[in-house]
């Protein structure tokens, strides 16, 4: 039986091999250990891979880890999924990892389940309709929204695809829904309308900027999943995964694994919306040349630094509330969103590395980390929020 230690190391990552020399060396682990970033892109690729071993009886464990710790084993490979860091195999391209894990499985010759990997790659901001493997599950964009739901109050109110008026719980996306007299039962038609409805109530709120046209089209005309699904759309698995990745890892690893999880999964989902949309909606803001500063209050975003576990999660939900920011309300490239003890960054800006950012902003006294990619990123720190905000800020201008 292997044993595990967690540990904190700077070594680079080690190579990504092609599908058919990982799933070699995957079969013929005695043990494999995989470490998943807090993404949903990453978990989904991990549930894919899992899933192919389980039916190749190949012992496994998966752990959801920031970028800097990592599972070290005399007997074990340990496959690292989302982010850079010591492992034996790496699958670290964000925009393809869920693609590429589930031509893994395809290798090891496993029933491979596309809607798992679609959902990951909609979870990685990119176009899931645009995948092969959208073919290969027989799936078409129809008219809608892209909810993980049926229950349009309850989706619209708590999806992280968007930012607006209806978003931060059911009652006020209920009420929303009242005045558009939709009919009980949405044909093509009812959704046709009801996804126009969304993205004008959406483009056109208070503080939307510009650039919501184009995010918003995330959300609509979604691939729809059928009844035997654990939701209702790709886009809406996607959404449900990445919250779950940052809420409750725990349970988005049961999910990912295909256990019984939707339930709980669905309820970390609406908690991390409900404080997302709140934080967001409630924030202190500030523009500066090139960035947007969303100053969060602690109550709602962060903790009070003496439990790990927490201030994981809210560092979590910071990098969510970043990139609702990013795409919705900031009139610059990029968005730093700082509370006590935890912050965040997401950008548009190919010049711009966030996390590199996020951890200059850390300064060379300072024992927090940062974890991300690029484009998007958090950070958990020990000193003052404005001290590390002033230095963030200078980093990604």
């Amino acid at each position: 039986m292997s044993t595990t230690a967690v540990m904190e190391s700077p070594s680079t990552a080690a190579p990504t091999p092609s599908p058919e020399e990982l799933a070699a060396r995957l079969a013929d682990a005695p043990f494999v250990r995989v470490v998943v970033a807090p993404t949903g892109g990453a978990l989904a690729a991990s549930g894919v891979i899992a899933r192919a071993l389980r039916e190749r009886t190949v012992p496994f464990q998966v752990r959801v880890r920031r970028a800097s710790a990592y599972a070290v084993d005399d007997d074990a490979l340990t496959l690292r999924i989302g982010s850079a860091g010591p492992a034996d195999l790496t699958l670290g391209d964000a925009a393809r990892t869920p693609a590429v894990a589930f031509e893994v499985a395809r290798a090891l010759e496993t029933a491979a389940d596309p809607s798992l990997a679609l959902a990951g790659i909609a979870a990685g901001e990119a176009d899931p309709a645009a995948s092969t493997l959208a073919d290969r599950a027989g799936l078409e964009r129809a008219p809608g929204v892209g909810l993980p739901v049926t229950d349009l109050a309850d989706g619209l109110g708590h999806t992280t695809l968007l930012h607006g008026p209806v978003s931060g719980g059911a009652d006020a996306a209920g009420a929303t829904l009242a005045e558009w007299n939709l009919p009980a039962e949405l044909d093509a038609d009812a959704r046709r309308k009801f996804a126009s409805l969304v993205a004008v109530e959406t483009t056109t709120a208070p503080g939307a900027t510009p650039r919501a046209a184009e995010s918003i089209a995330r959300a609509l005309n979604p691939l729809h999943l059928g009844e035997d699904a654990p939701f209702a759309t790709v886009e809406g698995y996607g959404d449900v995964l990445s919250a779950v990745a940052r809420e409750d890892p725990g349970t988005g690893v049961a999910l990912a694994l295909g256990h019984d999880a939707r339930t709980g999964a669905l309820e970390a989902w609406r908690t991390h919306a409900n404080h997302v949309h709140t934080t967001l909606r409630e924030a202190e803001t500030a523009r500066y040349g090139g960035v947007f500063v969303v100053r969060a209050a602690s109550a709602e975003a962060s903790a009070d630094g003496t439990d790990d576990v927490e201030r994981r999660r809210a560092a979590g939900r910071l990098r969510t509330v970043a990139r609702l920011a990013r795409d919705f309300r900031s009139p610059e490239p990029t968005v730093l969103v700082v509370s006590e003890g935890v912050a965040a960054a997401a950008t548009h800006d190919d010049a711009v590395d966030v996390t590199s950012a996020l951890t200059t902003g850390l300064g060379p006294d300072e024992t927090g980390t940062a974890d991300g990619t690029a484009r998007e990123a958090d950070a958990r720190f020990d000193g003052p929020p404005e001290s590390f905000e002033t230095a963030a800020r200078e980093a990604l201008s």
